[in-house]
């Protein structure tokens, strides 16, 4: 992404065997002082100051080009992503603000500065610029980003799913899991946030989690969901029928880490009286309501107790 003057813009690495004198034309102007460009956009300063250009947004495996050479003046960032679907480009989305990288990141910079959806943005890149394409899994990250309102809201539901997604991946044999995987045991916080719920294990009392880690999810078909699992033809069963959710799906927290490591599937027991909560499943688990959650780690909500936090009185209401 290329920069003149004011917005961010992307590119590819420079490839020094181009001709330069085609490097002015291989950029395209997506918004005015934004362009888009790949491996030639680069590959002479003159041609970058001649457009105006102040500042170069690598998205690839290497950088655009090395300090000196005739760049001095230009701004750059580099942001080290492979050109692959399990690649985590949402994480760098709010860094700043050719090919499937560069095209996703002025996607999303489009959709962020004109508030428009996912396929509204691409649309209009691709009429600019029809050989515009990304991956699946760059789309499925942007349509993330717009549900969360154009921003890279770390502590939402929806980016907690999404990282929690991405363990697995990063991590198959699921040992040395980073520790802020893991929410804070609200055992060692003597306070919570106004308005938050603190659940606690109904055989022994101890506090399990906050509501700040439920992730929440889309109600699913009900029972219709589960059809496929029947002896019988289930006809009665309209896809109307919803089924109310009966387990929390929440983000892990410090005490399942020792259950959690290196292992794919498991009970989930009360770290103090061992009482069986739920049970949790990297590969995923079918919600109640025919939802399915990747991954899962589910609480049964008869085996909890809500509790009001009341921060400014440090006391607690039973509901």
């Amino acid at each position: 992404m290329l920069e003149a003057q004011a917005p961010n813009h992307g590119c590819e690495r420079p490839n020094p065997s181009v001709d330069p004198a085609c490097s002015a034309e291989r950029m395209l102007e997506v918004r005015p002082g934004l362009y888009l460009g790949g491996a030639a956009a680069v590959a002479d300063p003159d041609h970058l100051r001649e457009a105006g250009i102040t500042a170069v947004l690598t998205v690839d495996s290497e950088p655009a080009f090395k300090a000196g050479a005739g760049f001095e003046g230009l701004q750059s960032l580099f942001v080290p992503v492979l050109d692959k679907p399990e690649t985590d480009l949402l994480s760098h989305l709010d860094r700043h603000a050719g090919v499937s990288r560069s095209v996703a990141i002025v996607t999303a910079f489009v959709m962020k500065t004109d508030h428009l959806t996912f396929e509204k943005a691409y649309e209009i890149l691709q009429t600019l610029k029809p050989e515009a394409k990304m991956n699946e899994g760059f789309e499925w990250q942007l349509k993330l980003y717009q549900a969360m309102g154009y921003e890279v809201d770390t502590s939402s539901a929806i980016y907690k799913q999404y990282r929690l997604q991405k363990v697995t991946e990063k991590y198959p044999e699921l040992q040395n899991l980073p520790q802020e995987l893991f929410a804070v045991d609200p055992t060692t916080i003597s306070q919570g946030m106004k308005d938050e719920v603190l659940y606690k294990c109904r055989k022994c009392r101890r506090s399990l989690f906050r509501s700040s880690s439920i992730l929440a999810h889309h109600e699913g078909s009900g029972p219709i969901a589960f059809a496929h699992k029947r002896a019988a033809p289930s006809l009665l069963l309209a896809p109307s029928s919803q089924a109310q959710c009966t387990s929390y799906f929440i983000e892990p927290v410090q005490w399942m880490a020792a259950a959690l490591l290196g292992v794919m599937d498991g009970q989930l027991l009360c770290p103090k009286c061992s009482a069986k909560l739920g049970s949790f499943n990297w590969y995923g688990e079918q919600c109640s309501c025919g939802r399915w959650i990747t991954p899962a780690f589910q609480i049964h909500k008869n085996r909890v107790d809500e509790m009001k936090m009341l921060p400014a009185l440090g006391s607690q209401t039973r509901k």
